[in-house]
């Protein structure tokens, strides 16, 4: 009898071992998998049992968080939504999450290590942490000015405080309402289907995931070029440039907006966005030279993050020299995001440093206390201090004399650059205008802000259309919102 319940004894020992075996298998080597399973409903349930955490603009939240009793309990909302959708995102159940949604999601779902004072406690209790709050750099009023002043037509306007580089307004238009796509069912996918099938395209963040060819704005890179290589000493020297001006080993000749341009001055050129004056220059500086001074504006780089990846702005490494001739005016294949040429803009006004733009101030338990701020630092020295200085005096006589007339404002000094860009064959495609800026109150210290603004009119003659008629009043709206700050 003894020897059969010893018997028994192993077997069940046997047993037990191989339970724990198996247990450990599955929660050792086997967990991975067994989470990232899309059959497996129980990390995403857990996901939205706790309320998300805020995005902060202004001191205020522009989401919360709804409690709709079902399987998947608290369901994404925005204050609105589509003033903030380019800076938000969404955070959908059915479609994931974009923008800071999706950069800060860790804090906002409460997954984040900073969140919890124990490491790794969360894993070892099973219990979830409470979603932490992103603060935003977004100036309210700001970003209404901007909206309001878009009024719906296609294009964007991104503003940055040239200083620290804080994103100060982020807006696409036409927008969008994120929380139509934050639950599940007919509803959310209808809306999907609605605002991807759009023609006016209202989920694209035309900010910072579009380019845009930037016409005459680009000059101002051109002009930073110029004067870094020695090509130009004398800003009100003349430039020896022909007019009429032909491409160089082509038949073709470029043609010119403004009158005077022929030998005219660099000061001249940026004031009157002479084309043939900076498209002359472009070729004189070289391939090399003008690729040197681009790169340190920011274009050609594909790492730029606020958190959000940026598309990068475009110029040609490899290019014959009428091409490069085009391309010294912005035309080409040369594009921009309204985020980089704000950030042309604020080169010049912060003395040639460009301040690593970013979104996010700082990061904090859902009782407000911070784990994380910004670290701010320079992105890159775009041109000397003495060429920074020559080209803020540049766009200044472009509102106080030139084009930019419409961006004035009384009590600051103000410095911009127009631009009107066409593309397509034969200049057939939808002509951008532009208007890149900065305004400083008078006796203060430095450039409050740096704008870059961005209208597409797809119906307009070329006669209608003007960064100076059509985008230079936005800019000053921002730059006002900025100055009352």
């Amino acid at each position: 009898m003894i020897r059969y319940i010893r018997r028994a004894a192993v077997l069940c020992l046997l047993l037990l071992a191989a339970l724990l075996v198996n247990a450990a298998r599955v929660q050792v080597f086997e967990a991975g998998s067994l989470n990232s399973n899309p059959a497996n409903r129980r990390l995403i349930i857990d996901r939205y049992d706790e309320p998300r955490g805020d995005i902060l603009a202004g001191g205020g939240a522009v989401t919360s968080s709804n409690d709709t009793g079902e399987q998947l309990r608290y369901e994404r909302s925005y204050t609105q939504g589509p003033l903030y959708a380019p800076v938000t995102g969404y955070a959908s159940q059915t479609y994931g999450t974009t923008l800071l949604e999706n950069a800060e999601d860790s804090i906002l779902s409460g997954a984040s290590l900073l969140l919890t004072r124990i490491p790794y406690w969360n894993d070892l209790s099973r219990t979830q942490q409470p979603g932490g709050n992103v603060v935003t750099t977004i100036k309210p009023s700001m970003q209404q000015a901007a909206f309001s002043g878009l009024n719906n037509r296609r294009g964007a306007v991104a503003a940055i405080e040239p200083s620290t580089g804080k994103i100060l307004a982020l807006v696409s238009s036409p927008s969008y309402d994120p929380g139509l796509l934050s639950g599940t069912g007919k509803q959310v996918t209808d809306a999907w289907s609605r605002l991807n099938g759009s023609s006016v395209q209202p989920m694209l963040n035309r900010a910072i995931r579009q380019t845009y060819p930037p016409g005459s704005a680009f000059k101002i890179v051109t002009a930073a070029a110029a004067l870094e290589a020695g090509v130009v000493t004398d800003v009100e020297a003349p430039t020896g440039t022909p007019d009429p001006y032909v491409l160089p080993g082509t038949s073709t000749t470029l043609p010119n907006e403004a009158t005077g341009c022929g030998n005219a001055s660099l000061a001249y050129a940026i004031q009157w966005s002479c084309n043939t004056v900076m498209a002359h220059l472009g070729v004189r500086i070289g391939m090399q030279g003008m690729l040197d001074t681009v790169e340190r504006f920011g274009f050609n780089d594909p790492g730029l993050r606020i958190p959000s990846g940026v598309v990068p702005s475009n110029f040609d490494t490899r290019m014959t020299v009428d091409q490069l001739a085009l391309s010294s005016i912005g035309q080409f294949d040369t594009s921009a995001t309204p985020l980089q040429m704000a950030m042309v803009s604020a080169a010049v006004a912060n003395g040639g440093d460009i301040r690593h733009p970013y979104l996010v101030d700082r990061v904090t338990t859902s009782g407000g206390d911070t784990v994380s701020r910004h670290s701010r630092k320079s992105y890159h020295r775009a041109m000397t201090p003495s060429t920074a200085q020559q080209l803020k005096q540049l766009m200044t006589d472009v509102v106080e004399k030139g084009t930019g007339a419409k961006a004035a404002i009384d009590g600051a000094q103000v410095g911009g650059k127009t631009g009107t860009a066409q593309h397509g064959m034969g200049n057939a495609g939808t002509p951008y205008a532009w208007f890149i800026s900065w305004a400083q109150a008078d006796h203060a210290a430095r450039p409050a802000v740096a704008v870059a603004v961005v209208v597409e009119e797809a119906s307009a003659e070329r006669g209608e259309i003007s960064g100076g008629g059509s985008a230079a009043p936005i800019a000053r709206a921002v730059m006002e919102a900025a100055l009352r700050h």
